[in-house]
């Protein structure tokens, strides 16, 4: 939880700066940061195979196969993170400004030109994106969550330092504006990654590299893996849309909608995804050591515990959205939606953290199918669908888009629910670590 709080506050730093120059800085931004999400849902995904065959491993003690998975799952996100540098250097400035079909092109212009730019210096930086956030989920698995926290809140600190310094020229540096910030936030990846391979080549944690030679490990990282990434790319993929709705009534709504989502994920996210690793890694652990109904009981005491504190807390979000709101902007136009769309996602938080602390479990038993299916029913029928139908088609304007979001959570946790209650996750991810001969019984 205290590695995600340095994360999101490190974005929360930016789009604070961003915001000192204009709403349309926020907007372009926010708009590459869709792009950038595409290596982050890679990362992620591969990120739920290392840590769901790295908490089973280590739970069954099987540590040769846990240091093989750690190894391919690092190797196969560095390959895949090339692609995306290509792309943002090359078609960057074009990617934003195919978001503002429905925009006045003037403001679309000036966005398309600060976000590309931003977008095509973050994205050289995909590949060690990738191995970051894949080294910080193996290591986890282990069970070992203190070195992911020193480097992420090294790491971290050194980017709002950066983010301010070069955003905003302190100290006699240029004032580099969205660049700086762009600056800061591929440092950032590179010293994380350098900082992952180093702590794992050396006797600092209990993983190691290995040479990779068995195929069963690396199929069974794209099985876990897989539906993983195909959740987060359908996530990113509905958010073109989305934010080309949003962008159809002002780019002020949209820069309202970066703010609010940004003020409940620095307040709530943290603490929701701590829990879900955290869910992860005991039932995945608790399966390799062969007891299930421990594995299921960890679980539900998982989501216990993110109902009582992240539910109460996106409450008291909701009840003092608009002095929070206000933090980042007084703009007449941006900040009533920014007031808005945080009452939304704060109202929604009950409902999100336990969403996502039994997504995190599903994930231990290397089940990431159920969470893919109750993300994207959420997402296309009512983040996207129900959003556009309200707020288009029956005129209620931004309304619509609020409601949209709060019933796209509700929808989620419902399939995950049946999903954790009924599915056989458990039979299926004892079969897998037989396949792999992982077994604690041998």
């Amino acid at each position: 939880m205290v590695e995600q709080v340095s994360r999101t506050l490190m974005r929360t730093i930016d789009i604070f700066v961003t915001a000192l120059f204009s709403p349309l800085a926020v907007a372009a931004i926010g708009l590459a940061d869709l792009y950038a999400r595409f290596p982050l849902r890679i990362g992620l995904g591969l990120g739920a195979g290392a840590i769901a065959l790295s908490s089973q491993d280590t739970g069954s003690d099987a540590t040769a196969n846990r240091d093989e998975a750690v190894t391919q799952a690092l190797l196969i996100g560095f390959l895949t993170g090339i692609p995306f540098a290509v792309f943002g250097v090359t078609l960057g400035e074009e990617a934003i400004a195919i978001l503002g079909i429905w925009a006045e092109q003037d403001q679309m212009a000036d966005v398309a030109d600060l976000g590309g730019t931003y977008l095509a210096i973050v994205f050289l930086t995909a590949p060690a994106r990738h191995v970051a956030l894949i080294g910080a989920r193996a290591l986890q698995g282990t069970g070992d969550t203190r070195t992911p926290m020193y480097v992420n809140l090294t790491s971290n600190g050194l980017n709002i330092v950066f983010s301010l310094v070069l955003g905003l020229g302190l100290f006699g540096a240029p004032r580099l504006e969205i660049v700086g910030v762009g600056i800061a936030t591929a440092f950032g990846n590179i010293f994380t990654a350098s900082a992952f391979v180093l702590a794992i080549a050396t006797d600092w944690t209990p993983a190691d590299f290995t040479y990779p030679r068995r195929l069963v490990i690396a199929k069974q990282l794209f099985v876990v893996s897989a539906p993983k990434v195909a959740e987060g790319m359908v996530a990113t993929a509905v958010e073109f849309p989305f934010n080309a709705l949003l962008l159809s009534f002002g780019a002020e709504v949209n820069a309202g909608y970066q703010i609010g989502r940004r003020v409940y994920q620095q307040v709530t996210s943290p603490l929701g995804r701590g829990l879900n690793t955290g869910a992860s890694i005991v039932v995945g652990q608790a399966l390799g050591e062969g007891n299930p109904a421990e594995a299921r009981y960890n679980g539900w005491a998982t989501a216990a515990l993110g109902l009582v504190s992240v539910g109460t807390i996106g409450l008291l979000l909701a009840v003092f959205a608009e002095p929070l709101a206000g933090l980042f902007t007084d703009d007449p136009e941006t900040l009533p939606t920014a007031v808005g769309f945080t009452v939304s996602y704060g109202l929604a938080a009950p409902a999100t953290v336990l969403y996502i602390t039994l997504s995190g479990s599903l994930q231990g038993g290397s089940d990431t199918t159920t969470p893919f299916i109750a993300r994207t029913v959420g997402l296309l029928a009512f983040y996207l669908g129900f959003s556009y139908l309200t707020s288009v088609v029956l005129g209620w304007g931004v309304v619509g888009i609020y409601a949209g979001i709060v019933l796209y959570y509700v929808s989620a946790l419902v399939i995950v629910i049946a999903g954790f209650q009924y599915g056989d996750w458990a039979r299926r991810a004892t079969d897998m670590m037989e396949d792999r001969g992982s077994l604690a019984d041998g």
